[in-house]
């Protein structure tokens, strides 16, 4: 009988299985477009009567490959790779919603994509409603309409660092006849795998862990293949109905548990170009052949950190939901029992202003936009993502002003917790 084949395994060799005198290392094919004999075969591609490469706007050997790595750790029928995690995010909605659609959505969310749910995507028509993922079973179905298409969350929060309860969300969507999306970024599928717990729906913001070196944007989407989407053919009309810019095609007809990916690599990659270069998905490769091997070095390096912060004198409070102290504690370690990623939060006992004066006095961390690398850094979110926004405004988005998002890389722990502790020597 076959065995399952590991994750660290695929994370090594997945996606790129190279035949007879064929590069060992996944090739970078930079070309934009590819040739074929006839005029027949290219028109059956555009038919979608076959597959096959014709233009890297839509598909790349390299990509594609990358994406089937993905896929594959999140144990999902196929993936799509994006330019960035929120094309991802958008483009899993967009598949499925259109003008007059509505779709719910976990408020606990990052801040980009609370933007683009909450002012752009109405701006093309669709509405959402935002809940507290706290809140009960029949709090949260309170928001569906009849029009509603979808329920979005993410597996741990960013930078509020909530997780989710993917079974309830799983168990809501479902009965309410629409999919369940998950943004999987911070954990990653070497951490959680939303699928085994009825997600139906996997984005990433490759741009992380994924690839781990802060060297390429990227997004992707990964289908399980599980929802019937047919089954609920009223809801889904863009899935269920002819397509007229393919000749009358109807994706669930022609492409069964395909459909969803299939639509929206060739309507909406055609259509907006969101499309990850050859190159960064060769970059985003590289990192992933580690991810196994930095995700457990991330939550070791993040527990001890934590730990440390939570004993100190001038810290006022931290949040990590591996801490036996964290309300989240036992979902985290009901969904991520190995452990959740490297990103913290904290907050110091003289406010906002202590914050930053410890953030400009650390030295081996360094302050980027950036968050889940390799390299320890930090954000304080009050003076930089939110900045905009009053005290008042921040703590109903449910960021405190004091708030400290630290990513905890993989450098050495005792480093990392000495340049906490010469800084935090910088503050009353």
């Amino acid at each position: 009988m076959k065995t399952e084949t590991k994750r660290s395994t695929i994370c090594v060799q997945g996606g790129w299985q190279p035949k007879k005198g064929e590069p060992r290392v996944l090739p970078i094919y930079q070309s934009t477009t590819f040739k074929y004999e006839t005029s027949d075969q290219m028109g059956r591609l555009f038919d979608l009567k076959d597959s096959g490469y014709f233009y890297t706007r839509l598909q790349n050997p390299t990509t594609d490959a990358v994406a089937a790595k993905i896929a594959a750790l999140e144990g999902g029928i196929g993936g799509m790779l994006t330019s960035s995690g929120q094309a991802a995010n958008f483009f899993a909605i967009f598949n499925i919603c259109q003008a007059g659609d509505h779709f719910v959505s976990s408020s606990a969310i990052y801040g980009g994509t609370y933007n683009l749910f909450g002012v752009t995507m109405k701006k093309l028509g669709i509405d959402v409603t935002f809940i507290n993922p706290n809140d009960s079973e029949e709090e949260i179905k309170k928001a569906f309409r009849p029009n509603t298409k979808a329920l979005f969350g993410e597996t741990v929060s960013n930078p509020t660092l909530e997780v989710l309860d993917i079974e309830k969300f799983a168990k809501i969507a479902h009965e309410k006849g629409v999919p369940l999306i998950i943004d999987n970024t911070f954990p990653t599928p070497i951490n959680c795998r939303p699928f085994e717990w009825g997600a139906d729906i996997v984005v990433h913001s490759t741009t992380k862990y994924m690839d781990g070196h802060a060297s390429a944007i990227g997004g992707c989407i990964v289908d399980s293949g599980n929802f019937d989407w047919a089954a609920h053919g009223e809801k889904f009309p863009g899935l269920c109905t002819p397509d007229e810019s393919y000749h009358g095609l109807t994706y669930t007809e022609s492409f069964g548990k395909m459909a969803y990916l299939t639509k929206a690599t060739v309507q909406l990659m055609r259509d907006l170009g969101s499309t990850q270069s050859p190159q960064n998905a060769f970059l985003l490769n590289i990192g992933l052949e580690t991810l196994h091997l930095r995700m457990p070095q991330h939550c070791k390096n993040a527990l001890l950190v934590s730990q440390y912060l939570e004993k100190n004198d001038k810290v006022a409070w931290v949040n990590y939901c591996d801490l036996p102290t964290s309300p989240y504690y036992q979902l985290a370690k009901k969904y991520m029992p190995n452990g959740s990623c490297g990103v913290i939060s904290f907050g110091l006992k003289g406010g906002r202003e202590e914050s930053i004066k410890f953030m400009d006095s650390l030295k081996l961390a360094a302050i980027v936009t950036h968050v889940a690398d390799a390299r320890t850094c930090v954000l304080h979110p009050a003076s930089h993502t939110h900045r905009q926004l009053s005290d008042e405004q921040l703590m109903e988005a449910g960021i405190r002003p004091d708030l400290i998002r630290f990513s905890v890389g993989i450098e050495d722990a005792d480093d990392i917790i000495a340049d906490i502790k010469q800084a935090l020597a910088q503050v009353k």
